[in-house]
Order: C-alpha cells, then sequence, then structure tokens
C-alpha cells in the first residue's frame, strides 16, 4: 500500500503524491518501485481522489475524517487488504530498494511478528513496514482513543527491526522544497 494522503504543510498544502519529479509523479515512483514487489497494490489517500484512481489501482481513503495521519490510511487499507501481509511506503519517497518487501519478509515469522520495519541505521522507518492483518483491533483502538504517533503504535507492536544502514538514503522522504530539490539531484533529472 502507497500513503498517499498528508497535507504536506511545509509544501504549502499540495498533494506530495503528485508532485511531479523527473517526468512522472511521486506516486508513479512509488507505484514503479513498490508493484513489482507485491501480488496486489492500493493507494491510500484522502483527497484527490479520482487522480489516484487514474493510475489504475484501488483507492482507499481512511474512515477517521480528513488528515487523521498515516495510521488512519493504514488502519482502512488493513480493512480493506485481502491478504495476510500489507506492504506499506510512503509516496514521498520515490527512492526505495527494489527488494524492499523481500527483505521485510525474510524476516517475519508467522505466528509471531505482527511487524517487521526498516531501520537505516540511524532512524526507525516506521512508515516503511510490512504489517499483519492480525494488527488491525489494536491499530483501531489505538486510533479511537484518539492516539495517532506512528512511532508509538509502531514500537507497541514489537516489532522486527531490518537492518537498511546499505542503502539509507533510500528512505530519504520529501518535506520541503529542498528536500525535493535534493531528490531531483540524487536520481540526476532536470527541475
Amino acid at each position: 500500500m502507497i500513503l498517499a494522503g498528508g497535507q504536506a504543510r511545509r509544501l504549502g498544502g499540495v498533494d506530495k503524491g503528485l508532485i511531479e519529479l523527473c517526468g512522472s509523479t511521486m506516486v508513479e515512483h512509488s507505484i514503479h518501485a513498490l508493484a513489482p514487489q507485491v501480488q496486489s497494490l492500493m493507494i491510500s489517500a484522502n483527497r484527490n481522489l479520482e487522480q489516484y484512481r487514474a493510475f489504475g489501482f484501488e483507492v482507499v481513503e481512511d474512515r477517521f475524517g480528513s488528515f487523521e495521519g498515516p495510521l488512519a490510511g493504514l488502519r482502512r487499507a488493513l480493512a480493506t487488504c485481502r491478504t495476510p501481509l500489507l506492504a506499506t511506503l510512503p509516496c514521498d519517497a520515490p527512492l526505495a530498494p527494489n527488494d524492499f518487501v523481500a527483505r521485510l519478509r525474510g524476516h517475519f515469522i508467522g505466528g509471531q511478528t505482527l511487524a517487521t520495519i526498516a531501520h537505516d541505521g540511524e532512524r526507525l522507518q516506521p512508515l516503511f513496514g510490512l504489517f499483519s492483518r492480525e494488527v488491525l483491533a489494536g491499530l483501531t483502538a489505538f486510533l479511537e482513543r484518539g492516539d495517532r504517533k506512528v512511532h508509538d503504535w509502531v514500537r507497541s507492536l514489537d516489532p522486527v527491526y531490518v537492518d537498511f544502514s546499505g542503502c539509507a538514503g533510500a528512505f530519504r522522504n520529501v518535506n520541503t522544497p529542498e528536500d525535493l530539490a535534493a531528490i531531483r539531484d540524487r536520481i540526476q533529472c532536470q527541475p
């Protein structure tokens, strides 16, 4: 699942998934990275739904109001998901590794693991994860209490952290115009 529901306050409120980057939108970069790694793909968004549907994948909208954060999108996707595991990737991180899901899956132990989460060598990357559908009830309760902190919820799962320190730059996301310029430079395209 590609998470594309943020407010992008530091980018003037534009929909980050629809920002152009090297001739494609950021969500298209995420689709290109994630689609070959999963059985089916969905996009979690809470605005510009028709534009996201135009990419040809299922689009789910969170049910906790507008801009309730990525956990609301994850909750909706888990409720909709038809597979036992759900991989997540933010739309504003266009450099995701090609083996991202396989590496997370390689550390998943059925019946024991609720989540595997990428760690870039410095920081936990909680939105780059693989989650069991079994976490849905706990996530729903977390959100119903008014909690929204992704790190808090992910840590409550006692996840397995998967080392991605060899490709830490792959988790760089776009929050500011400077971040966007840096990623354009990194993938060597013209602004």
